[in-house]
């Protein structure tokens, strides 16, 4: 189901929701992955997304949002066109099921997350 349109996006009900309220949104342009949309398309789905992920903690009654992209089979992407999850989360848990694998808190190697932000660096200069 279309809840919204503009000239660059269109957002639907996801049908396998995370989540009450858990939406998509979609550039109408064509692009494989985060790796290929170009920088307007993908600002456009950005401004979309604020405005559903505040409409679904204003309407919904949301504690909280997440945006997710899946970027690559192994990233989870099945479906090859740029995408955008909105994904409503609530404190009740009978209106949220999503379960996510990584959970922030749990500290890195400090050394590797140091080398590979240099690389990172370097390559971006």
């Amino acid at each position: 189901m279309r809840v919204a349109e503009d000239t660059a996006t269109y957002a639907f009900m996801d049908i396998n929701p995370g989540s009450d309220g858990h939406l998509l949104v979609v550039p109408k342009r064509h692009s494989r992955d985060l790796l290929d949309i170009p920088a307007d398309d993908l600002a456009s789905v950005a401004v979309t997304a604020q405005r559903i992920a505040k409409a679904v903690v204003t309407e919904l009654g949301a504690d909280g949002v997440n945006l997710l992209n899946c970027c690559g089979a192994h990233a989870w992407q099945t479906e090859f066109h740029f995408h955008l999850h909105v994904i409503p989360r609530y404190a009740d848990k009978s209106k949220d099921g999503l379960r996510l694998p990584w959970i922030p808190g749990v500290p890195g190697d400090t050394r590797k997350v140091a080398d590979l932000g240099n690389r990172l660096a370097a390559t971006l200069a």
